[in-house]
């Protein structure tokens, strides 16, 4: 179902030149950190998760100190849906979105969403968190592309594997072009815009012309924004 929404949503752009609007997820169209939401989630709906828990903190502090990469502290952090049925996390992907995505979203977020959509542009969600759960925001009727870290799937279950690389940074560029590419659209990156929370998607703000951060705690060259 979410690959039929990207493929349709797609295939509106084919062979024109867009302006973008390409938006973070975590921290700046939601007011949490979604991938600990999702576990928070889980151990919810089963307590017995709850004993995932010293192993999320204990890959989150090897990370902390250098030890972990992100490849490696995400597929040690997932091991809570290890094996689950890809059938099964369509469900609980949905449920947690209904239940626990769709209320931590700023309202401002979705009003620039809204009105840069109106305004013509092509709307984008571009996110380090895993692609099997952020593909859910397609329920924004204004969003057309989602781009996340990707993870495999085997005998139609989960395993936790990153296929590819962690979604962040430079990766997110190339992530971008690859996607643009493939659809056969051509973007105008001059008059586009970028929304982040983050200075790691430097190399997407240095590549638009209207480059924003959302609720920066430090002064910047770049506008800074403030989204509740």
């Amino acid at each position: 179902m979410k690959t039929c929404h990207y493929e349709i949503a797609a295939s509106r752009w084919r062979s024109t030149v867009e302006k973008l609007a390409i938006f973070d997820i975590d921290y700046t169209i939601t007011r949490k950190e979604t991938l600990m939401e999702f576990y928070k989630y889980i151990v919810s709906k089963d307590m017995k998760n709850i004993k995932f828990l010293p192993r999320a903190l204990y890959s989150g502090l090897m990370y902390s100190v250098g030890v972990y990469d992100e490849r490696r502290v995400k597929e040690c952090f997932l091991k809570f849906i290890e094996n689950i049925e890809e059938k099964e996390l369509a469900i609980l992907t949905k449920s947690f979105y209904d239940e626990r995505l769709s209320t931590i979203l700023y309202k401002d977020a979705l009003d620039m969403i809204k009105k840069l959509k109106n305004e013509g542009y092509m709307v984008i969600l571009i996110s380090a968190s895993p692609e099997f759960y952020i593909n859910e925001f397609y329920a924004i009727d204004e969003v057309d592309l989602i781009i996340g870290t990707r993870f495999t799937f085997e005998n139609g279950k989960f395993i936790r594997k990153m296929h590819g690389n962690n979604c962040k940074g430079e990766e997110k560029v190339k992530r971008l072009n690859e996607v643009l590419k493939e659809k056969n659209i051509k973007a105008d990156f001059k008059n586009s815009y970028m929304f982040s929370d983050s200075l790691s998607d430097k190399p997407l703000l240095d590549l638009v012309g209207n480059p924003y951060l959302i609720n920066y705690k430090k002064n910047h060259e770049i506008e800074i924004l403030r989204w509740k």
